[in-house]
């Protein structure tokens, strides 16, 4: 197993060196893709930003071969493009890229949680109460990214519980937008306690093996994210797309 130290950036840390943290690893391309894909979800890297290596390796005191490995890396995942001659930049995202992620997203945690309830172990279930209930209890004193990890920790849960290997892999496949995402939504929810008990119905449906109300509970759960990110990012960017008409 790699082995890692983060060294925090000292108490005088200017600006320019307090984006990213130093790094020592034997997994360095693993943890230079952690810190940008941390940078781009929290908001520090906006949509739009290029990806200096020589900068980012300086600032990370690595050289620039793991920093353009991880921005390959993220390339694939869609969360970073390449631009001829300009090297990589953060992706911009549009009103209809919203809109196909949460059409993908809802299809796919709508068959999870109904897979969930048929064959979900006890164990598994309990897992996913408690989570829950730690998402709650711990809401108002995470930070930001942790938050968002754990949130999206819960929907992975439940998607292996379905117990299609297929199904759980194209979900892998979109986690890094999906982190994106959360972030918009965490960004419009002012009280993270509330939020995280949002989670709740879909648990205790699930905890019933009652696949219909578990389907029920998730819908209401994605459309009102899905709503509430809508807005924001209208009023943000000023899109004027209307919203589907099944949200």
């Amino acid at each position: 197993m790699a082995t890692s130290v983060i060294s925090p950036p000292p108490p005088s840390s200017s600006p320019d060196t307090a984006l990213f943290e130093s790094v020592e690893s034997t997994d360095l391309v693993g943890l230079v893709e952690a810190q940008l894909t941390r940078a781009i979800v929290e908001g520090r890297l906006a949509p739009g930003s290029r990806i200096v290596e020589a900068d980012i390796a300086r600032r990370m005191g690595v050289s620039r071969a793991p920093v353009r490995e991880a921005a390959r890396r993220l390339e694939r995942q869609g969360v970073l493009v390449a631009k001829p001659r300009h090297g990589f930049a953060v992706r911009t995202i549009s009103v209809q890229e919203i809109d196909d992620l949460f059409e993908v997203r809802l299809s796919l945690e709508l068959t999870s949680i109904e897979l969930a309830c048929r064959k979900a172990d006890d164990a598994g279930i309990a897992r996913v109460q408690a989570l829950v209930e730690a998402m709650v209890r711990e809401a108002n004193t995470q930070p930001q990214h942790h938050r968002i990890a754990t949130d999206l920790e819960l929907h992975t849960l439940i998607c292996e519980l379905s117990g299609n290997a297929h199904l759980h892999r194209i979900f892998m496949n979109t986690q890094t937008e999906m982190q994106m995402i959360i972030a918009l939504i965490d960004a419009v929810y002012h009280d993270p306690t509330a939020m995280a008990a949002t989670h709740r119905p879909i648990a205790d449906a699930l905890a019933r093996r009652d696949p219909e109300a578990a389907k029920a509970a998730m819908r209401v759960h994605l459309e009102d994210a899905w709503q509430h990110v809508r807005a924001l990012f209208v009023k943000q960017h000023g899109a004027t797309a209307p919203l589907p008409s099944n949200a």
